[in-house]
């Protein structure tokens, strides 16, 4: 199917709408702004869709917006920012995106985020703090992502952050520490992050953290210690990790600890006898 009749948008009681691998399709029309009572629009594997209408942001009960695979999409309306129903978002795969819009921070019943492999995705508008209902954000193999905007640490309902593979990444924003929300931090493949802010401990609801593959992370801040409700961490591949803090010994709530193949660090600090919850200990070489 290469297009759809502008009369779909005479559709008045549709409430869903799949195209699914349209892979033919180049653009919506128009009309499609009128489907008043569409909850879940699917656009998965669109690949030839260049861009959305401006009328996008007319369907006010929208729900769930999936554009995954759609590699050719080149940006979003500005229009976006209308959805004022939209929970997902999915651009999983748009590997042509290179920006999000500024009004996407309008989306306040927005709780999924998804942009895993859009390659050429550069930044993060600032604006993206304001998505007071975000629950995940999903940069997985954002491989041109070189920072997050401070605004980040607004987002207080945020629960899973995936940045693995995001090896332009350096630094993270102090900000960071402010997700009180925050239960799961995907950090891994990040091979270019050198350090963690001290902030990092302030993170009282992280459960699970992953720093597997951050080769050129040479040392844990000692506020790490603080994070009482970690259960798992992991470090697998942390080649130039020359030591632990004497404050990992303060992790109550820790069960596993992966230190396999950090082949610089020479010794576990002796605090690590206070880890009365650990469970799995992994220091193979």
């Amino acid at each position: 199917m290469k297009e759809l009749p502008s009369s779909i948008g005479q559709l008045n009681a549709l409430q869903e709408l799949y195209l699914y691998k349209c892979r033919n399709l180049k653009d919506l029309p128009s009309s499609i702004g009128q489907l008043n009572a569409l909850q879940k629009l699917d656009l998965n594997g669109c690949f030839e869709l260049k861009e959305l209408p401006s009328s996008i942001g007319q369907l006010n009960v929208l729900q769930e917006l999936y554009l995954y695979d759609c590699r050719n999409l080149k940006k979003l309306p500005s229009s976006i920012g209308q959805l004022n129903t939209l929970q997902k978002l999915d651009l999983n795969g748009c590997s042509e995106l290179k920006e999000l819009p500024s009004s996407i921070g309008q989306l306040n019943a927005l709780q999924k985020l998804y942009l895993y492999k859009c390659r050429n995705l550069k930044e993060l508008p600032s604006s993206i703090g304001q998505l007071n209902a975000l629950q995940k954000l999903d940069l997985n193999g954002c491989f041109e992502l070189k920072e997050l905007p401070s605004s980040i640490g607004q987002l207080n309902a945020l629960q899973k952050l995936d940045l693995n593979g995001c090896f332009k990444l350096k630094e993270l924003p102090s900000s960071i520490g402010q997700l009180n929300a925050l239960q799961e931090f995907d950090l891994s493949n990040c091979s270019n992050l050198k350090e963690l802010p001290a902030s990092i401990g302030q993170l009282n609801t992280l459960q699970k953290f992953d720093l597997n593959g951050c080769s050129e992370l040479k040392e844990l801040p000692s506020s790490i210690g603080e994070l009482n409700a970690l259960q798992e961490l992991y470090l697998y591949g942390c080649f130039e990790l020359k030591e632990l803090p004497s404050s990992i010994g303060q992790l109550n709530a820790l069960q596993v600890l992966d230190l396999n193949g950090c082949s610089k660090l020479k010794e576990l600090p002796s605090s690590i006898r206070q880890l009365n919850a650990l469970q799995k200990l992994d220091l193979t070489r």
